[in-house]
């Protein structure tokens, strides 16, 4: 016998009473924006509890099946308490990696064995999640990757480096694509899909120190590391189409993540409040008409997100492209999150060359060190030229464009 779902109206209230009441309060160290800023051991365990209390609650992971951790709730369930989590400014979900890409992965394209070892564990961020896609030497050319894994029994020796590795020094685990056969006739195929331990011998992820000051990445060596077969997740060599469906997770493309959501957003409301907090040649920022301007097309740009993804969840008026919302939502979110950091930081003037920790810097630094850290979402997941790209040749069925030498 199935269980009775709550009623939608009180399922709301429920959700919004419980964040009111458990929200944490202003902590007295500085909390990262995204799980990319997560730099210190305090801002990781002050994240992580909260992550896990937010799922001991009962409002993580809803629609994932209830074998493995989840509460097989239908999706709708999830979505409101994502909602409210976010409209309430609540932490982040830290452990994102693995609740947006590994988890769905797992669950899409994982061994019964491996859903039961990872699941319910990503979810209360027992273990953490980071990704082994990017290399120095490569940059957005995925396809290219080097980090060899040569076969030896049942076992991989691993040697390389990954790079932009989020979380990697607290990660008990990575999503890692590399190089089983180097002798094919496509840089696409000989590639191999892992989810590789990260606290095994010859693993070594060094913390990168970025522009904001602050750390969270981390370049990953591989030094004679050995990697079981049993964490090949897809066939041997076929690691390619694995990374592709990993990306369509992580770009929000196709659905079935666990919900929360992963960096503290800033909206066209907060922009606002600061430009009447603001001068512009004497008077308030908000009676320049170069300012209203831009402000106004911020508001227009985020009304029609928001339209696009009420409308993405009605096929009859996405027939013609279905897939266009879905694969320009991480292209048009990372860019209007940079823009609005833009205005933001520009509002201040002369006063945006204070920064965290400086006793005049607005609202304690928050806009030049987000303007700063903005960047790093139009780069992760396949950066802003690469997001162009795909739209162009998959939902307009534009060509390639012409190699040159």
């Amino acid at each position: 016998m199935s269980e009775t779902l709550p009623d939608i109206e009180a399922f709301t209230e429920e959700v919004r009473d419980w964040v009111t009441k458990n929200k944490p309060g202003k902590q007295d160290f500085l909390l990262p924006q995204s799980f990319m800023e997560v730099g210190t051991d305090q801002q990781f365990e002050f994240l992580r509890d909260w992550q896990n209390k937010v799922y001991e609650a009962g409002y993580l992971g809803m629609s994932w099946p209830k074998e493995y951790g989840g509460r097989s709730m239908p999706q709708e369930y999830q979505d409101i308490a994502s909602r409210e989590l976010a409209r309430q400014k609540t932490p982040f979900m830290v452990n994102t990696i693995g609740l947006n890409w590994a988890g769905p992965l797992i669950l899409h394209m994982g061994s019964e064995e491996q859903k039961k070892a990872f699941i319910k564990k990503i979810l209360s961020c027992e273990e953490i999640w980071c990704q082994g896609f990017s290399e120095p030497d490569h940059g957005s050319d995925l396809g290219n990757a080097q980090l060899k894994a040569e076969r030896d029994g049942k076992d991989f020796i691993c040697n390389g480096s990954k790079i932009w590795t989020s979380l990697g020094t607290y990660a008990k685990h990575m999503i890692l694509l590399a190089r089983t056969d180097p002798n094919t006739n496509s840089k696409y195929e000989g590639l191999t899909f892992f989810l590789n331990p990260m606290d095994i011998e010859g693993v070594d992820p060094v913390p990168i120190k970025k522009m904001t000051g602050e750390y969270g990445f981390c370049q990953t060596y591989f030094d004679n590391a050995r990697i079981s077969e049993d964490c090949i997740i897809g066939k041997e060599g076929e690691g390619w189409q694995v990374a592709m469906t990993t990306l369509m997770f992580e770009r929000g493309a196709t659905g079935g993540q666990a919900g929360g959501h992963s960096m503290m957003s800033t909206t066209i409301e907060e922009v606002i409040d600061l430009a009447k907090r603001t001068d512009r040649d004497g008077a308030c920022s908000t009676e320049d008409p170069l300012i209203r301007d831009e402000l106004v097309k911020l508001i227009m740009t985020s009304r029609a997100m928001g339209l696009n993804a009420a409308r993405a969840r009605i096929p009859a008026l996405v027939s013609e492209r279905p897939a266009s919302i879905p694969m320009s939502g991480k292209l048009l979110g990372s860019e209007y999150a940079k823009k609005l950091g833009e205005v933001a930081t520009s509002l201040q003037g002369a006063n945006a060359s204070y920064y965290v920790g400086d006793d005049n810097a607005i609202d304690g630094g928050r806009w030049p060190r987000g303007y700063l850290n903005a960047f790093s979402a139009t780069i992760g997941g396949g950066t802003s030229q690469i997001q162009k790209n795909i739209i162009g040749e998959r939902v307009l069925g534009l060509p390639k464009p012409p190699r040159t030498n």
